[in-house]
């Protein structure tokens, strides 16, 4: 990735005239945009948009085929112990044989260096982490054999591990419980108060407007940028998602129905 172009020190997360391509064919165009601090975030579009791979481009996860993405006016190399990443669940070899608690600690390595073992202290406050997220009681149950939520709110717990500035977190609340949804937001709205910056790749049209600050709209290109006030409106969406809105809002009116 090109980063010989200064960002500004002032801005959380800066991505400028990015271009990320597989096999010749471009996933993302030309995105720019800038976010601010303290907010939360959807990354939102329909499937094939390019919203993971976006976050991973940025995670240095993925090569950029053009432009650049500063974090606080900085490379992501040199700014790595500022940000948090929550995974795609899926993506997560479950069956690695290791405890709640373990996976949350490895949260602690940035701040240790890989070659100094957790202290005491990080042990206690990857257990306070777990207890965070509802976890206490599981954290010596292997990884395997907790349940799809419970997985999720130990991979959030981890990168709370990480005490970091920004959290960049793939569809939290793919396959989650009412339970977990509810322990998700909640930390959302916690880190928000303590002037984090969250990105969240998300689906759910119904919810957004209730969770999140900004939306970042993108259908390969970015489609709109913005405080969810200003770009939660049907033509933006309409340029997002296409003849598939109706579908999607059909679908959330069905949903809103069943919930009186």
């Amino acid at each position: 990735m090109n980063s010989d172009h200064s960002g500004n020190p002032e801005i959380p997360v800066e991505v400028h005239d990015l271009t990320v391509a597989y096999h010749a064919r471009p996933v993302l165009w030309d995105i720019d945009f800038q976010l601010p601090k303290g907010k939360l975030i959807a990354i939102m579009g329909p499937n094939g948009a390019g919203k993971s791979t976006l976050l991973k481009t940025m995670l240095d996860l993925i090569p950029a085929s053009s432009g650049w993405v500063k974090i606080y006016g900085q490379p992501y190399a040199a700014m790595r112990q500022c940000v948090g990443y929550v995974p795609q669940r899926e993506s997560v070899d479950w069956d690695f044989p290791t405890s709640a608690l373990d996976v949350v600690c490895m949260g602690r390595y940035g701040k240790l260096g890989w070659f100094k073992r957790p202290a005491q202290q990080d042990w206690q406050l990857s257990q306070d982490y777990l207890s965070k997220v509802g976890m206490a009681d599981f954290a010596h149950r292997q990884i395997s054999q907790l349940s799809g939520g419970q997985q999720q709110r130990v991979f959030l717990a981890r990168a709370l591990a990480q005490e970091a500035q920004i959290y960049m977190m793939d569809e939290p609340f793919a396959g989650v419980d009412a339970v977990t949804e509810k322990a998700i937001v909640n930390l959302l709205f916690e880190l928000r108060s303590q002037g984090k910056t969250v990105l969240v790749v998300h689906h759910d049209l119904q919810t957004v407007t209730e969770y999140f600050d900004w939306i970042l709209l993108i259908n390969l290109r970015l489609i709109a940028v913005g405080p969810t006030s200003q770009v939660f409106q049907e033509e933006n969406l309409r340029k997002t998602y296409g003849g598939r809105l109706a579908i999607l809002t059909k679908a959330a009116e069905a949903l809103a129905k069943g919930k009186q």
